[in-house]
């Protein structure tokens, strides 16, 4: 039997980094920080649930001494602002009151959104509750990826597809997506599409190309060169430096 594995937690410590950092001295802090984070990353989603999650993909929280740092990754950092930074304000102050500490809020902007297995989950989880053709959506999102740079994409949707009776699987796939390669870096993502007839999931593996270790820097060792001094240049070189410095 075959056993299917989260393509971020198979690869995490080797070429990818936790969402989360931070030290909790025992199980009961242990228990309350995560139930925090979880609480966190919730009052953001709801924050932005009018303005389709705003493109948020990813969301970081580092805890340290006194304050905590939030980094929140977007596709469009210019409604999560606001006008005159009003929304950051209002987050802020919502986030402050969960975690009863003081909170530095980072917005980074994601530089190429058509890549991000997170937004293009969305995107076709969007149209689907649009009533968009899924063979459609499905195929111009991987079109849209892979000219944005991807190496490789797959969309798998699962559900009661354009309202049939009995749930089916769809699948599109171009490129390569190598999920057994611990080095290659695989973006993975789950969205759900609301439809009237019943819930679609929508995965997508995006395959950003292989992170390698650093090289060595290879030294040459260099060959061992004889030098043969005769005697006499040795006894004219001592006498020379006796007459430089008579001392």
């Amino acid at each position: 039997m075959g056993h299917k594995t989260h393509p971020y937690g198979f690869r995490l410590g080797i070429i990818k980094d936790w969402k989360a950092h931070w030290y909790a001295p025992n199980g009961n802090s242990y228990r309350n920080l995560v139930k925090q984070d979880l609480r966190l990353r919730e009052s953001i989603k709801n924050e932005y649930k009018a303005f389709s999650d705003a493109g948020i993909s990813r969301v970081e929280i580092d805890r340290g001494a006194q304050d905590s740092v939030i980094n929140i990754h977007s596709a469009r950092p210019g409604i999560l602002i606001g006008r005159d930074g009003e929304r950051v304000k209002n987050l802020r102050a919502k986030l402050e009151s969960i975690t009863e500490s003081r909170i530095q809020l980072n917005i980074i902007e994601i530089e190429q959104p058509e890549t991000n297995a997170y937004l293009v989950s969305r995107s076709v989880a969007d149209q689907l509750e649009r009533r968009v053709a899924y063979r459609r959506a499905m195929r111009q999102a991987a079109q849209r990826c892979m000219q944005a740079g991807a190496e490789g994409v797959k969309i798998i949707i699962k559900g009661r597809i354009t309202g049939s009776e009995i749930a089916r699987v769809e699948k599109l796939m171009m490129g390569r997506v190598p999920l057994h390669t611990l080095r290659a870096d695989i973006d993975y993502s789950l969205a759900e599409a609301h439809t009237v007839m019943g819930q679609v999931g929508v995965k997508t593996w995006v395959y950003h190309g292989d992170i390698l270790p650093p090289q060595l820097e290879i030294v040459e060792e260099l060959d061992n060169i004889e030098v043969t001094v005769q005697a006499e240049d040795i006894d004219q070189a001592l006498e020379a430096v006796d007459l430089e410095n008579p001392e």
